[in-house]
């Protein structure tokens, strides 16, 4: 019996992105090619973590890429793909949007991104949200309040 290999088609994700190392904050997210404001830069389906299960996850590493999720964020998503890596900036040049319906979350760039340049989104959801973030208060846990 022939048994044919099944072929896998390139992800779209990576012809736009890669991980790398960002000094100062570790792994991060840069563009492979020039990427036109507008453009969806990255698509990822999430898993959704029920609020009666979020217990379970809260004294996870998990908890540290968790979203809010729900129509009052009272659930939490892990995001796949490369979503979870991007890193925060007050001043992004991508930002996060949520597709509750699909299961989905987007990165959409907010401007023209340089090749090799770092994709940052704004971890308070607005792009102009100046918030402080659990990582740059006092504290270094996370709240249970998870603000991504």
């Amino acid at each position: 019996m022939i048994i044919k290999a099944n072929v896998i088609p390139v992800d779209p994700n990576s012809l736009s992105v890669a991980l790398g190392i960002v000094p100062g904050c570790g792994r991060g997210i840069l563009a492979r090619r020039k990427i036109a404001q507008g453009e969806t830069i990255e698509r990822a389906p999430v898993i959704v973590i029920p609020e009666n299960q979020w217990s379970d996850v809260e004294n996870s590493i998990l908890c540290e890429y968790a979203f809010d999720w729900g129509e009052h964020d009272e659930q939490a998503a892990i995001a796949l793909g490369y979503v979870s890596i991007y890193n925060h900036s007050y001043t992004p040049n991508a930002m996060l949007e949520q597709l509750p319906d699909e299961l989905m979350m987007e990165i959409v760039a907010l401007k023209d991104i340089e090749a090799d340049e770092e994709i940052t989104i704004n971890y308070n959801g607005d792009p102009e949200n100046r918030d402080p973030l659990w990582f740059t208060a006092a504290s270094l846990r996370r709240p249970s309040k998870r603000k991504r």
